[in-house]
């Protein structure tokens, strides 16, 4: 019988079973050895607060999927937590000359510009993610804070929703 590895309460491996697997990838052994999911890793990682980590996690499944949007915004995400928003700003708008139908590099960026009191180029942003939302239970906050944002810098009144 195999040891089993630990798991967290939602299925996934702790954290610090994630924090060295790149180092582990660079020295194995048997080439057959289970690949590492860097993003999974990442993910993970920025969970629990560990955004330096994340990031070398994202950048190593950036290696392995050059150009990949979801990692580049996860990237851009770990950039924001540790306070580098101009790179942050940067690796979003690389997204967006990418694909500009990313949504979401526009509501990262749109709040990003927000901070900098960029609010026409914000507004831009906001208006870009909220022309195709996405959808889903976590996707309706985002979608309901850009248009509570959305219509604080347009000037329109916010409903409360108890009318």
């Amino acid at each position: 019988m195999e040891p089993r590895t630990p798991r967290t309460d939602d299925g996934t491996s702790p954290p610090h079973k994630h924090i060295m697997a790149w180092w582990k990838k660079f020295f194995r052994a048997d080439p057959d050895e289970e690949q590492v999911d860097y993003y999974r890793e990442g993910l993970d990682l920025l969970a629990v607060g560990k955004y330096h980590e994340a990031l070398t996690s994202f950048r190593l499944a950036l290696r392995e999927t050059p150009g990949d949007a979801a990692v580049l915004q996860q990237i851009a995400i770990a950039y924001t937590r540790i306070g580098m928003t101009d790179e942050a700003i940067k690796t979003y708008r690389a997204v967006l000359n990418r694909d500009p139908r990313e949504v979401g590099a526009h509501y990262g960026l749109a709040f990003l510009l927000l901070r900098e009191g960029r609010r026409e180029e914000a507004r831009f942003h906001l208006e870009a993610f909220l022309s195709s939302p996405p959808t889903g239970p976590e996707a309706n906050r985002h979608v309901e804070h850009a248009r509570k944002t959305l219509a604080e810098l347009t000037g329109e009144v916010v409903g409360t929703g108890d009318e």
